[in-house]
């Protein structure tokens, strides 16, 4: 029976001595990274938001008001998803709506003051998290996997 072995590049291949080893499966290894990721970002971020909070409020911070459709595009959520982080954000008054002067039916998402100082004091945080997920990595290394990520994305 064949078994699983990551080779050199980290691609699975079968070996003749068991069968498929989960432990050893690209995709189970990135969820762990992922959940030890999700761990530090929990434990750490301000004022309680989630990385999908989080990500929302920094990408209206680096492109200004969108609409919620493209904004959910930004930042790969689905619309129902989206919906739920703007509304969730809207209640606690980090966003707004406002008529978006390109399209008069369209509202357009932007980030009140209290957002917008709320997202700066949580991107400073977001660094030291992004510091800490990647420690056990030298500089090299975590140049490489930002760069192999992007390349999977």
């Amino acid at each position: 029976m064949a078994r699983s072995k990551l080779n050199v590049a980290g691609v699975a291949e079968e070996t003749s001595n068991g069968g498929y080893r989960l432990d050893e499966q690209v995709g189970f290894l990135m969820r762990i990274a992922m959940q030890r990721h999700t761990s530090i970002f929990t434990a750490n971020m301000i004022e309680g938001l989630t990385q999908t909070q989080f990500a929302a409020l920094a990408k209206l911070y680096e492109t200004g008001p969108s609409s919620q459709n493209q904004l959910g595009r930004l930042i790969y959520l689905d619309a129902a998803t989206i919906k739920g982080v703007v509304d969730r954000l809207n209640v606690r008054g980090f966003v707004t709506a406002l008529s978006d002067p390109k399209d008069r039916r369209r509202r357009a998402v932007t980030l009140t003051d209290e957002g917008r100082r709320v997202t700066e004091a949580a991107m400073k945080v977001a660094g030291k998290i992004t510091t800490q997920t990647l420690g056990p990595l030298t500089a090299s290394e975590q140049r490489t996997i930002a760069a192999l990520l992007k390349k999977l994305g």
